[in-house]
């Protein structure tokens, strides 16, 4: 009897050891590209999933060499989630090599995208030549596109749970609506001639027409390109002329061009900007709206000092 008892008790123990296995199991498996992505998807995914994200915190997804690791990943997924606008320029060949059969989530789909001269962003370029930008989600208004797209996503890879993500979608994008307006109302007494700032790259160019601030970059859209030496004096001259103290680093970026320029005109480099990757959970941006709110109050203190 004694022995009875004991196999079942150890059978008991294997079973709850397996629940959480089973319940793993049980969740929709989805790949987002970077960790804006990562996070709206498991902001509207809530319980029903299990989200991957390629490229983590403080990361640069332009840069993004992608491993055989990745490929896996992708393979076993059900939905991949993708900024699109040629954000990630290495997921073709990723999505190939990976033989990738699920949901393909385009979360700019629907955004009128914003366009910028090459030029302005490195040595080399052809001049007047346009390219999109990417960096839709810095607008809380786009935001909720984005969450639009990822709900419908998850919609159609997993139909059983649509009505939760259909609430927890409606929810996040109330969040994001009052959270545009919040924005709106803390940069409104910043005179307009005030509101200039200066990045690494052009990743801000749609807050800067969603709220008002004019952004200046010596990098382009990418982090990967680089300024020619008279692009880069003729900034340093404006930064001068119109007395622009705003001159932030970003979190993805390598910290050299902001020092040089900082050395050239005097500016002082203040807090670290979330440009292309969320912060560590520690940090001020650990989520996509913790990190428009942090932009917010670091620009907005910024801008006061010009």
């Amino acid at each position: 009897m004694r022995q009875g008892f004991i196999g079942a008790v150890l059978l008991g123990l294997a079973v709850l050891a397996a629940a959480p296995a089973l319940a793993e199991e049980a969740r929709l498996p989805v790949v987002a590209t970077f960790s804006v992505l990562g996070d709206m998807a498991k902001a509207i995914g809530g319980e029903h999933v299990a989200v991957t994200t390629l490229v983590g915190p403080d990361s640069d997804t332009h840069s993004y060499e992608p491993t055989p690791r990745d490929a896996q990943t992708i393979s076993a997924a059900k939905l991949l989630i993708t900024n699109g606008l040629g954000l990630e320029g290495w997921l073709d060949r990723l999505r190939s090599a990976a033989q990738f059969k699920g949901t393909v989530v385009v979360a700019t789909a629907g955004i009128a995208p914003l366009t910028i001269a090459e030029d302005e962003g490195g040595a080399g370029a052809r001049a007047g030549k346009r390219v999109r930008d990417p960096h839709a989600w810095q607008s809380a208004a786009n935001g909720e596109v984005y969450a639009d797209n990822i709900m419908k996503g998850l919609v159609a890879a997993d139909p059983a749970h649509a009505d939760d993500y259909r609430r927890r979608a409606d929810a996040y994008r109330a969040e994001l609506a009052a959270l545009d307006k919040t924005i709106r109302e803390t940069l409104a007494d910043i005179p307009k001639e005030k509101r200039r700032v200066i990045t690494t790259h052009d990743a801000f160019q749609y807050y800067g027409q969603a709220y008002g601030v004019a952004f200046l970059a010596p990098l382009g859209v990418t982090t990967e390109s680089e300024p020619s030496a008279g692009d880069l004096a003729k900034l340093e001259r404006q930064i001068r002329r119109e007395h622009i103290k705003a001159l932030f680093l970003e979190n993805v970026t390598s910290p050299r061009l902001i020092a040089q320029i900082a050395k050239e005109t005097g500016a002082v480099v203040g807090p670290p900007l979330y440009s292309d990757a969320l912060s560590k959970p520690d940090a001020p941006a650990g989520t996509y709206l913790t990190m428009l709110e942090y932009n917010t109050a670091v620009l907005k203190a910024g801008m006061l000092k010009n």
